[in-house]
């Protein structure tokens, strides 16, 4: 019998936890850690921090799903990893008892740390900002809009700042949509003209997302994700401020340095700012307790994989094979990461260095579609692994196909989203030798009702499938 272990039960974890306990949980022991006992549904918080959803239409619990698929669950963290006597100890939430687990395979899909601290007073817990990223924080963050909102009825007015709180940051997309859906909500309560609403951001250019930007043909002329966002912003009447890394936050200012290397401040009555992404911090010892993270992760705390590393963005432009294929650490065969969880050779969209050293750069997203996937093929590896001792399946992110829907306004009436399609999702100029190294006849934007119809097909459709049918995925065979 082997043992599997999954620390982590977001995008990626459930996902590769749903195909083990499909394919092997009768007869082999998986077992998932994870901090939370739900499964949350994360672009949903986009409207929890708007009042538009209930925060319990967000998430569901995590045992009864696993018992359906024979997974064990422990509710608790990953404190320790021990890869040379293959063991992970956890501390469970509530009582702090520690469990030890043996694992013959590991696969970590931890998500992200949300490294507010990366940014002098960032955050809702001892900062001035708000965030979208867990479900306490997208109810607190609703509260004080709402708030917001009954003041502006008593005729005051308010700057809502929207955007990247770190040089490094990524997710761009999150903070889109929440601040599209900040512009609607206030259209249709008869509030607009008591809020101006400003987009700061890292981003190189506008619709760079972390991902290049994107470029389609659409009647006979090439059309960018600059000139998209440009439009709407535009129509919206929100002013955006690009090419910024904050570096601190006070009461009612963001500070910042931009690629010119100038230091500036942009003023706030409200803000709802993404952090920088890290590693979920965790030891990683050796026989004799000796830290050997060196050999499993990188400095920000990101798991190391089967990519090139070291690579000049030049080079890396160049090189869509320096992308992992199957998410195996290099040093330990039997440990895969999964979505957020795993280290990148590299930044998709080219780096910024400002003049006075500071790197502004997007860091690439790994979150929603993208993380599942990768999930799917560490599970299905693993799978392999147990049942025929070898690998059959690999995807770089080269090679993958993505779609996004921002939503911009949740109403099935008169709501919109903006579909986006990317192939791939990491350029690959050798295969299409275009500006953006993309298939021009796959990739597409655009933007409508039909699109807010999709985005709320996709949540009722997961959150009801992935309880009622935990051996089903919305990931493509």
């Amino acid at each position: 019998m082997s043992k599997v272990v999954i620390i982590g039960a977001g995008f990626a974890g459930h996902t590769a936890a749903l195909y083990l306990g499909s394919a092997l949980g009768k007869r082999h022991e998986i077992t998932v850690v994870n901090k939370h006992d739900y499964f949350l549904f994360i672009p949903s918080l986009v409207w929890v921090g708007v009042g538009h959803m209930k925060p319990e239409k967000t998430y569901f619990k995590l045992a009864p799903v696993y018992r359906k698929v024979h997974v064990n669950f422990v509710h608790g963290s990953a404190t320790e990893v021990h890869p040379d006597e293959q063991f992970v100890v956890a501390q469970r939430a509530g009582n702090g008892e520690k469990v030890k687990l043996d694992y013959d395979y590991l696969i970590i899909a931890t998500g992200p740390k949300l490294n507010f601290e990366g940014t002098k007073n960032l955050g809702p817990h001892h900062g001035f900002t708000h965030s979208i990223c867990t479900l306490d924080h997208a109810v607190q963050t609703r509260d004080k809009y709402l708030e917001l909102l009954e003041r502006m009825k008593k005729g005051e007015k308010f700057k809502i700042v929207i955007g990247t709180g770190h040089p490094a940051a990524t997710c761009q997309g999150a903070a889109f949509e929440y601040l599209s859906n900040i512009h609607k909500d206030l259209v249709k309560k008869g509030l607009r003209d008591k809020a101006e609403l400003v987009w700061l951001s890292n981003e190189p250019r506008l619709g760079d997302f972390g991902v290049k930007g994107i470029e389609i043909k659409k009647n006979g002329r090439l059309l960018t994700s600059e000139d998209w966002l440009r439009d709407i912003f535009s129509q919206y009447d929100i002013k955006w401020e690009i090419q910024k890394g904050a570096y601190a936050v006070g009461e009612k200012t963001i500070y910042w340095e931009d690629l010119q290397g100038n230091k500036g401040e942009t003023s706030y009555d409200f803000a709802m700012l993404i952090p920088q992404f890290l590693g979920s911090p965790m030891k990683y010892l050796d026989r004799d307790g000796n830290d050997i993270s060196s050999k499993v992760v990188n400095k920000a705390g990101l798991v190391l994989v089967d990519a090139i590393y070291g690579l000049d963005y030049e080079q890396l432009e160049q090189t869509p094979n320096a992308w992992p294929a199957v998410y195996q650490n290099p040093s330990y065969k039997n440990i895969f990461a999964a979505g957020i969880a795993f280290a990148p050779p590299g930044p998709i969209s080219r780096p910024s260095v400002n003049p006075n050293g500071l790197s502004i750069t997007p860091a690439p997203p790994r979150t929603g579609m993208v993380s599942g996937i990768i999930g799917r093929i560490v599970a299905k590896n693993v799978i392999d692994l147990i049942k025929r001792g070898r690998m059959t399946h690999a995807e770089r992110m080269s090679e993958m196909f993505a779609a996004c829907i921002a939503s911009m306004g949740d109403s099935l009436w008169d709501g919109e989203a903006g579909i986006m399609i990317i192939y791939p999702v990491v350029p690959d100029m050798r295969k299409y030798p275009n500006e953006m190294g993309r298939d021009n006849f796959v990739t597409h934007m655009e933007l409508g009702l039909a699109g807010a119809w999709m985005k709320r097909m996709i949540h009722t459709t997961f959150m009801w499938k992935f309880q009622a049918r935990p051996g089903w995925s919305i990931i493509p065979e």
